[in-house]
C-alpha cells in the first residue's frame, strides 16, 4: 500500500516535496519528487452555509395512546388513531399508505381522521392524499367541531418542516409503515 507524503521545503517559498513511501525492494529507494508552485496563495472560501433545520425531538406519544385507548371509540377508529402515533414529527404519510397498512380503503381512513378528537396532539395533519394535495375528507372548515380545517392542517405541516411546492402539494417521500 502506498503512502504519500507532502511538505513544503524550509526556505524554499513555493517548493513541495512529495514523497512516495510505497513498499520497495530494499534495492529500490523510496521516490522523491519535488516541483515548484508560484507564490501566490489562492484563498479558499467555502460556500455559504444554508442553515441547518433542527432536528425536532421524538415525540412521547404515551399519553396519546392512552386516551385513544380509553375512549368510547370504535375499535376502527382507535386502530386509525393509534398508527397516526406511530408517524415521526416532520414526515407525513398518505390514505392510501395508511389504509393499506390497516388492510382497509383510503375513503375509511379518511372518515375515522375526520372524526379524531384528540387531533393535533394525535397528528392526522401528517396524513395526505397520494398526489401530495392535503385531501379532502375534513373539507375547508371544522365539521360539527372536529377535525382541522386545511388552513390549520398546512400549518401544522410547516411547523414540523414540511415543505410545499408552487401549488400548495407536500413535497417529498411519504413515510411508510413497516
Amino acid at each position: 500500500m502506498a503512502s504519500i507524503t507532502t511538505s513544503t521545503m524550509p526556505g524554499s517559498a513555493g517548493t513541495t516535496v512529495i514523497t512516495d513511501t510505497k513498499k520497495k525492494p530494499k534495492s529500490e529507494p523510496a521516490t522523491t519528487t519535488t516541483m515548484t508552485t508560484s507564490t501566490t496563495t489562492n484563498t479558499y472560501k467555502p460556500p455559504r452555509a444554508t442553515p441547518i433545520k433542527r432536528a425536532l425531538p421524538p415525540e412521547d406519544m404515551t399519553p396519546h395512546l392512552a386516551l385513544i385507548a380509553s375512549s368510547n371509540r370504535t375499535p376502527f377508529e382507535k386502530r386509525v388513531w393509534t398508527a397516526l402515533c406511530a408517524i415521526p414529527r416532520g414526515r407525513f404519510t398518505t390514505y392510501a399508505l395508511l389504509s393499506r397498512h390497516l388492510g382497509t380503503s383510503p375513503r375509511a381512513v379518511g372518515n375515522a381522521l375526520r372524526r379524531n378528537p384528540f387531533a393535533p396532539g394525535v397528528p392526522c395533519h401528517r396524513v395526505v392524499a397520494t398526489g401530495g394535495a392535503l385531501g379532502g375528507f375534513k373539507g375547508s372548515w371544522p365539521k360539527d367541531g372536529e377535525g382541522i380545517t386545511l388552513d390549520e392542517k398546512r400549518g401544522l405541516l410547516r411547523g414540523e418542516g414540511v415543505r410545499f411546492d408552487e401549488g400548495g402539494r407536500v413535497v417529498g417521500t411519504p413515510w411508510a409503515f413497516k
